[in-house]
């Protein structure tokens, strides 16, 4: 058997593959950067209700998790059980946020936003709601995208209103390289301050120039209270502005009442200003006269009239048929006179 040569390499050689494999240190702007697609925010938002609420505020909430790909659903929440067991079913469902709708009354909506379970959590009462379906708006977007969040100036005047911006935004924000997200944007969550309400609003990007378009859903939330745990614990801040929607249907109903309380009191005035004493009385003769007869006691008159001129007609028509003879008599007598006017005349 032959042996094989021996490779005979130099250091030369070796240094020149080595500069070969080797990247240069600059790099021109036209390459892509590298990225990585490593999911590194895992939180997910908890998205359900209690057993109560109606068929437009259920909408809502599937609303709200069709536009939030890393929301995590849950079956209806019994009312009797109290509201820290919602920390035991995120730990379960490994969320560390939570939206929660509670409904009283069959009419009043209320929304938790919790970070579990820590805290901080805020209450809502939500007004004005208008589903998706309701409003059948032009815009659209796709299913699973992120969304640009958009907070009015305001939101950085009090700060309860910056924890509040703070809590939004961490819950409504989709996580970058999330599995069930597209990897752009193409709609705006605005959340804007009037009259001491947040009003929501979703708006599709139609042009990079800003031309938008309304997606939906729309409602208003009206702080009640922020708090220091999950879902309950110190009270951080209370909004002094609240009224309750029962005190509130309560002072519309006062005002209804109003109304037929000053129809009574015109009434009274009114006769408390007629003249009283025996001048300003008047005759019986006066009021029969001027009496207000309604329709009925019209009728009733007629019909009494035409009666008793029927029984008058019928009771001479009988008294001829008894005495047919005494009314011949009559006849008669009243042609023989008549002739003897006659021949007095001549």
């Amino acid at each position: 058997m032959a042996k094989r040569k021996k490779s005979t390499i130099t250091p030369e050689s070796k240094d020149t593959k080595i500069e070969e494999v080797t990247l240069p240190l600059v790099r021109t702007s036209d390459e892509p950067v590298t990225k990585k697609a490593k999911w590194v925010n895992k939180q997910r938002v908890l998205v359900f209700a209690a057993r109560g609420i109606t068929q437009r505020d259920r909408h809502l909430m599937v609303d709200l998790r069709d536009m939030m790909p890393h929301s995590k659903t849950e079956s209806k929440f019994e009312r009797k059980d109290p509201l820290f067991v919602i920390n035991e079913i995120c730990e379960m469902k490994n969320c560390s946020k939570c939206i929660f709708f509670e409904g009283r009354k069959k009419q009043d909506l209320f929304l938790w936003l919790a970070d579990v379970p820590k805290g901080p959590s805020a209450k809502f009462y939500i007004e004005n709601v208008h589903t998706m379906k309701e409003l059948k708006m032009t815009g659209n977007c796709l299913k699973g995208t992120r969304p640009l969040l958009s907070f009015d100036s305001s939101f950085d005047t009090h700060p309860h209103w910056s924890l509040l911006k703070e809590l939004m935004t961490q819950i409504f924000s989709t996580p970058k390289n999330h599995p069930k997200s597209q990897p752009f944007f193409d709609h705006v969550f605005t959340f804007t301050i009037v009259e001491n309400r947040i009003w929501f609003r979703n708006f599709q990007i139609l042009e990079e120039d800003g031309q938008l378009a309304e997606i939906g859903p729309r409602f208003v939330l009206n702080p009640i209270k922020v708090f220091d745990g999950s879902f309950g614990g110190e009270t951080i801040w209370e909004n002094p502005s609240y009224v309750t929607p029962n005190a509130y249907r309560r002072m519309l109903n006062l005002q209804t009442g109003l109304k037929y309380r000053q129809k009574i009191e015109q009434k009274l005035s009114l006769a408390a200003r007629q003249p009283t004493g025996d001048l300003c009385d008047l005759d019986p003769l006066d009021e029969e006269v001027f009496e207000d007869k309604n329709a009925t006691k019209i009728v009733k008159e007629v019909m009494n009239n035409l009666g008793e001129g029927g029984k008058k007609k019928k009771k001479e028509k009988k008294k001829k048929m008894k005495n047919p003879k005494a009314n011949g008599k009559k006849r008669a007598g009243a042609i023989f006179n008549e002739i003897l006017g006659d021949s007095d005349d001549e």
